[in-house]
């Protein structure tokens, strides 16, 4: 597995700019006594073709972390920027877009529309950004993840699995800045979970692509280059190029740790 490092001065060994990059971010729901503290200033940069796993115990905040990155909420107070765009304060129909255009999402259900094609369900973010739907670039984004007899069938014909496969060629097939995983493993057997996480992995290794991935799974997150871990909105430790057992081990510490009476 290849990994890739960082450099002191805000750029990736690549040379380009960060690929996401918080700076302060918190995310709070509610007002008072009542608040809920999602993200407690999240500063974390990550370099362009690298492969993040982010774990934590429940109720840390990894959700919202991706959701806040993605652009797909809002953080209360700090800085997001994808690509070097800040999208912290962009207006909807900006934001919109730039999702569709630049990034890509992959989640523990598949979400594919039942009624389409593979090849549709993949050519989506096209058509959805406006624009013709590219036969070529659907066809290669499904080659890419052994899929490309599978064009003419419809989700309910496939296995979870392939179903997953559709979900990542959909992701990639307008080659985003970055990709954002939610529990892509969630709901797959163990062999299957590591043909979907090395599909991820080669997209970092093969084809350039960030790769930010949440995940409950030791096993998931010790494909990436880096994992980090969350408790209570703040991020608090990483590990660079672990093993499962060294993944499981600091869970296992955190997961104690959030469990004092003491915790913050």
């Amino acid at each position: 597995m290849s990994r890739r490092g960082e450099q002191g001065d805000g750029r990736s060994r690549e040379g380009g700019a960060w690929a996401v990059e918080l700076r302060g971010v918190r995310r709070q729901y509610g007002r008072g006594a009542g608040a809920v503290h999602a993200l407690r200033g999240i500063d974390l940069t990550l370099p362009r073709g690298t492969f993040t796993a982010v774990m934590g115990p429940s109720g840390s905040g990894k959700s919202t972390f991706l959701q806040c990155a993605a652009g797909l909420d809002r953080p209360t107070g700090g800085t997001v920027r994808v690509g070097g765009t800040d999208i912290t304060r962009m207006r909807e129909s900006r934001l919109t877009a730039l999702r569709r255009e630049r990034l890509g999402f992959v989640f523990q259900a598949f979400n594919l529309l039942p009624s389409l094609t593979v090849e549709q369900n993949v050519a989506l973010p096209m058509r959805l950004a406006g624009q013709r739907a590219d036969r070529r670039r659907t066809a290669e984004a499904l080659g890419q993840v052994g899929l490309g007899g599978h064009a003419g069938r419809r989700p309910g014909q496939l296995s979870g699995g392939q179903q997953q496969r559709v979900a990542i060629a959909r992701a990639l097939v307008t080659g985003p800045d970055v990709v954002f995983a939610d529990e892509p493993t969630g709901a797959l057997d163990a062999g299957t979970a590591a043909e979907v996480l090395a599909l991820l992995r080669h997209a970092v290794d093969g084809l350039g692509t960030t790769v930010v991935m949440v995940t409950h799974d030791p096993v998931a997150a010790a494909w990436a280059d880096r994992v980090l871990f969350l408790t209570d909105g703040a991020l608090t430790d990483s590990l660079e190029s672990p093993s499962p057992a060294q993944v499981a081990a600091r869970m296992a510490a955190l997961t104690g740790r959030a469990h004092q009476p003491d915790a913050a």
